[in-house]
């Protein structure tokens, strides 16, 4: 990460002191513990994958594991990261981090946990055992959105003196904070599970049941919509805008135009409007029951019309920005 580092002509060491995100020490360390630990289960499961055939909902029993562990390790060190850019309510922001790791361990030891026994973790009310389950993990999550909305504030209360990388971080926040909430929307009980009861009450897939043909390793459903596709786009809005105002700053040193605090600014916000865009539409597709390989026309509409504004208004941006320069460059010739 210290190659995204906006100080590009700053000696190693002055860039640490002026972004102090980039010291280790500053770093939360339980996330930090709990990303490691995430990159280790993602290894072990993958393992298991191959040496054990059995499957859950037409998938490999570790497959959803390996899927968690992945993205809590992301999104943990996403947590930390974040954390790293706190001067004022630092304890704060410390104990909200290690909320969300008691949080996200609970819920990866139960997905775990049902995986190794050969049975679904989510919606499951089979028994009263699975039941309990379910609702802590119900209960952890929700502990954990509002432990990640009050560190968004935290954050949002140390700005750094970057704006492009104030707005990423906190649209970053936002769209991740929805992406998360969308999950919500799967815990309902489906018509069909009410009509012929068999202990599961919610499902991903909307308009098919659950376990049909989907994305390899993803699951996805190709034969209906399914929500883990917004939830899981909307979730990592927390990683990709940061990345993409991190990025903007490293393209910085070789393209002019992005030297512009006010540009990379607007570039970030035109992002982050896209992603929102972009995200409304992968809702609204799954909630009609279709599926993302099979998009219908006001889908496909909808989505060009958003990557086509948003690139015209990039190039706008970019383009606006070379004409103060030009006639910079006029009057200094003049002169």
């Amino acid at each position: 990460m210290t190659a995204s580092s906006p100080l590009a002509d700053a000696r190693p060491a002055d860039a640490t002191a002026r972004a102090p995100w980039l010291r280790p020490d500053r770093w939360h360390r339980p996330l930090v513990g709990l990303a490691l630990a995430m990159a280790a289960l993602t290894i072990v499961t993958a393992v298991l994958a191959i040496v054990d055939p059995r499957e859950i909902l037409g998938q490999n029993a570790w497959f959803k594991p390996m899927k968690f562990a992945l993205s809590i390790g992301l999104y943990a060190l996403t947590l930390a990261w974040l954390i790293a850019q706190v001067r004022r309510r630092r304890r704060l922001a410390d104990a909200l981090g290690t909320v969300a790791v008691v949080g996200l361990v609970i819920e990866i030891v139960i997905i775990a946990g049902a995986a190794a026994v050969g049975t679904t973790s989510h919606f499951n009310v089979a028994t009263p055992l699975n039941t309990s389950l379910w609702t802590v993990m119900a209960i952890s999550i929700t502990v954990v959105w509002l432990a990640t909305l009050v560190l968004g504030v935290v954050v949002a209360l140390n700005p750094g003196p970057d704006a492009a990388r104030n707005l990423a971080v906190r649209s970053g926040v936002v769209l991740g904070l929805i992406g998360m909430a969308l999950a919500f929307l799967m815990t309902g009980p489906q018509p069909h599970q009410l009509d012929d009861f068999q202990g599961i009450a919610g499902a991903h897939a909307v308009g098919v049941a659950d376990g049909g043909p989907g994305l390899p390793f993803l699951g996805w459903s190709t034969e209906g919509g399914d929500l883990r596709i917004p939830h899981f786009v909307g979730l990592h809005a927390l990683q990709a805008i940061p990345l993409g105002a991190l990025a903007l700053e490293a393209l910085s040193r070789r393209i002019r135009a992005l030297r512009d605090p006010r540009v990379r600014l607007r570039l970030v916000g035109i992002g982050a409007v896209a992603f929102a865009a972009f995200l409304a539409i992968l809702t609204w597709q799954a909630l009609i029951g279709e599926p993302i390989v099979a998009p219908s026309a006001p889908v496909v509409v909808a989505s060009t019309v958003t990557a086509v504004a948003s690139l015209g208004a990039a190039a706008a941006v970019l383009a606006l920005d070379r004409v103060p320069r030009a006639s910079r460059r006029r009057e200094d010739a003049r002169m």
